[in-house]
């Protein structure tokens, strides 16, 4: 049986299949368009497209928009690249669902509650069906209330507005413009067929908000009801749309020309449920809203222990009975650590074929955002470049496939997905999950008879119980869910083949992370032999150990392999030529590990400073300064300093991903040791007056230190600014110094 079915084939007989997409955004804000493929460099690699074919999807969500073909007319259309992509696309026979709108409100001289944006995208979706008359699926609008929402209900996109009236007219006009485009299409291509998508999102709340929920539950269905000429005068909705402006002929024109989608395109997020709460005073984190006078919060339902915890599947099953029309998953992104993302992916998939099992006409599940996107924390509001990676990473300028392209593989071929790191429940399930003032509900055995069994799942097993590097990791793999077992050398010797092979037989990991090793430089110039035991020698036992065994091996290097004498950043490929006895005893650690194990991870950082310890050198700077005495340091090495929590989910990030050889993780942002303490004393508001800035001949080190180690990378940049980084650490360390004041006076 073929494992990927035509869009429009019969789901019976057929298994789920699996689609993918390409995050496309065109949106507007004032007057800048947010172009995600601008930031993605899709169109400049027609590669990517080889890769797509590879995860086993044969049908795309593909852009061919508005804003980005014809901004100024189709009589100044720049086709080319369109052309380019679509031709690709039919060349590796993708089958192509053509959107010509995502998230936009069209050119500059429309918008959603324009009266020419109907007809002019009518215009435009007759011409793209006539020079591709191939192309047999389109989603003219993508979210059309979604979208509405944002532009005119939040004023979050443009036009910006915030009221009901605007809103009416945005829905009104993007489902016309939905119906005239496929006239116009199927003008051209009788054939052509309608993927309508939206968010399937519910709304759940206190008895004081059910009026409030009651209303956004029936608006939810409001884009695909008008379409399938379901709105009438008995219609809920009906009164809304009168007293917001909408003339009875314009809903009634939809009955008289209905255009149902031959597709439900459902999009479902973590945020696609809400909670709405009049008890404001119990989110004093959250600002609150008003509905018809009323303050309320309105947040996501997975953090509330009070919401229902219902999943994609009767959502899935609701739309059945609406409309028992054809369903696909069309987006169901998440942006977390890699083995959430995979857990979130896992259950879309079983959501959607329980609702199958129980009868729905469910055909597909979306990969979205194949590529990752650009600045959704902000809702694409700023262009900061936070970027959140899908199936591939492009931190490194070409697409690095993640380990969600392997379970893509899996799923596409019809396997049973599998990853050690899957197995256990996402943030979403687990009842850290709940915002601090809302009360955990007591556990419901019967659903827990429901969740997955993980009490024996194979574990990461990391060596360094007693250092910063290794309960950094526990604590990460804790809060992120993975199983792990942190271990010292009186259960593991590194260095000791037997006591290797003993911890490997008695946990099973799946995944080995070296973070024990000789730390202390300058005393490692009188005591070689034992750094040489655990830098190189230990590293090499355990990278010999993970061969055998097939678990993959990660080790931890320095920027002390490097002479600093290059005069710039160094990256993975510089040879190294390393100073002092430590910076040998890390160079020739890398040797050890990829002469017994080519597929080790090594992880190059550099100066680590982090909120879970007090062994650093941030932390001895601010403490020196709030003591009210002084703090010397270096002026004339320059270093990259590295955040620890950000070392450490990147970190697990690569081991999930199973990435191999070297990677240079360190916080992007070269400055002096004595700049890293001053901008630390200014940013936690302690006078820097009382730092002295020193020369290295004057702090009497024993070992020679390189005099500029920053570090660089030729494969990614994974990690956020020093400048961010060193914000978040300085709001942590006086959150628990804020915490610590209040348990001793209380």
């Amino acid at each position: 049986m073929h494992p990927h079915p035509h869009p429009h084939s019969d789901a019976g007989g057929q298994r789920l299949a699996l689609w993918g997409g390409i995050e496309c955004t065109v949106n507007r804000v004032g007057d800048e368009f947010f172009d995600q493929a601008v930031h993605s460099g899709h169109d400049t690699r027609p590669d990517d497209l080889v890769l797509v074919q590879s995860l086993g999807i044969s049908v795309m969500r593909y852009p061919v928009l508005w804003e980005r073909v014809a901004p100024d007319g189709l009589d100044q259309a720049d086709w080319s690249v369109s052309d380019a992509q679509l031709a690709a696309c039919r060349a590796r026979e993708l089958t192509v669902i053509a959107g010509l709108v995502h998230h936009g409100s069209g050119p500059r001289h429309t918008s959603l509650i324009d009266a020419g944006f109907a007809p002019g995208l009518a215009d435009y979706a007759r011409a793209v069906a006539s020079r591709y008359p191939w192309i047999e699926y389109y989603t003219p609008v993508n979210e059309p209330l979604t979208t509405a929402r944002f532009s005119t209900l939040y004023g979050v996109w443009y036009p910006h507005s915030c009221s009901d009236r605007d809103f009416v007219t945005a829905v009104l006009n993007q489902c016309r413009a939905t119906v005239l485009a496929m006239q116009a299409i199927r003008a051209v291509n009788p054939a052509a067929k309608l993927v309508q998508t939206d968010d399937l999102g519910k709304s759940w709340g206190t008895p004081a908000m059910a009026a409030v929920t009651a209303f956004y539950n029936h608006r939810r269905w409001l884009a695909w009801d008008l379409l399938c000429g379901k709105v009438d005068r008995r219609h809920p909705l009906w009164t809304y749309l009168l007293k917001h402006g909408a003339a009875p002929g314009d809903v009634l024109w939809f009955r008289a020309n209905p255009c149902p989608p031959d597709i439900i395109g459902v999009n479902y997020y973590v945020t696609s449920e809400r909670w709405l709460d009049d008890r404001v005073e119990r989110y004093p984190f959250i600002t609150p809203g008003m509905i018809d006078g009323q303050a309320c919060i309105d947040t996501e339902s997975a953090r509330v222990a009070e919401a229902p915890d219902t999943g994609l599947t009767p959502l899935l099953l609701e739309a059945w009975q609406r409309y028992r029309l054809p369903i696909a998953v069309t987006e169901a992104h998440l942006h977390a650590g890699r083995e959430d993302q995979l857990r979130w992916l896992i259950e879309i998939w079983q959501a959607a074929q329980a609702a199958r099992t129980q009868g729905a006409d469910v055909r597909a599940v979306t990969a979205w955002a194949l590529l990752g996107s650009f600045d959704w924390n902000s809702l694409v509001t700023r262009q900061a470049g936070h970027y959140e990676s899908g199936a591939f990473d492009l931190r490194g300028g070409q697409p690095r496939a993640t380990a969600v392209a392997t379970l893509l593989r899996q799923l596409a071929a019809g396997q049973q997905p599998a990853h050690p790191a899957a197995p256990g429940h996402g943030w979403w399930r687990r009842d850290t999950r709940y915002h601090a003032t809302t009360t955990r509900p007591p556990p419901d055995p019967e659903k827990l008879a429901r969740l997955p069994d993980t009490s024996d799942r194979a574990p990461i097993l990391i060596s360094g119980a007693s250092g910063t590097l290794g309960r950094a990791l526990a604590r990460v793999c804790a809060q992120r869910n993975l199983a792990c077992r942190l271990v010292g050398r009186a259960e593991m010797d590194i260095a000791e083949p037997g006591s290797v092979e003993r911890a490997l037989d008695k946990y099973r990991p799946w995944a080995l992370i070296n973070a024990s090793g000789y730390v202390r430089v300058d005393q490692a110039e009188h005591d070689a032999a034992r750094c040489f035991r655990e830098n190189a020698l230990g590293p090499g036992v355990l990278a010999a150990a993970c061969a055998r065994h097939g678990v993959h091996f990660t080790t931890f290097s320095s920027d002390m392999v490097f002479d600093g004498r290059a005069g710039r950043a160094y990256v993975e490929t510089d040879e190294v030529a390393p100073l002092n006895v430590y910076g040998r005893s890390k160079a020739e650690g890398e040797r050890a590990v990829f002469t017994h194990n080519a597929a080790t991870l090594v992880i190059r950082t550099s100066s680590f400073f982090g909120p879970w310890d007090q062994h650093n050198f941030v932390h001895h700077a601010l403490a020196a300064l709030e003591a009210g005495g002084t703090f010397a340091a270096p002026g004339d090495l320059l270093i990259t300093p590295t955040h620890v929590p950000d070392l450490v989910e990147n970190c697990l990030d690569l081991v999930i991903d199973g990435e191999r050889g070297i990677w240079h993780l360190a916080n992007t942002g070269a400055l002096s040791w004595f700049e890293l303490a001053r901008r630390a004393a200014v940013g936690a508001g302690l006078d820097p007056s009382r730092l002295h800035e020193v020369r290295a001949s004057d702090c009497q080190y024993l070992a020679a230190r390189p005099v500029n180690s920053t570090l660089d990378s030729s494969r990614a940049r994974l990690l956020p600014t020093l400048d961010d980084a060193l914000s978040r650490f300085l709001a942590e360390r006086a959150r628990q110094r804020a915490a610590c004041a209040d348990l001793t006076t209380s």
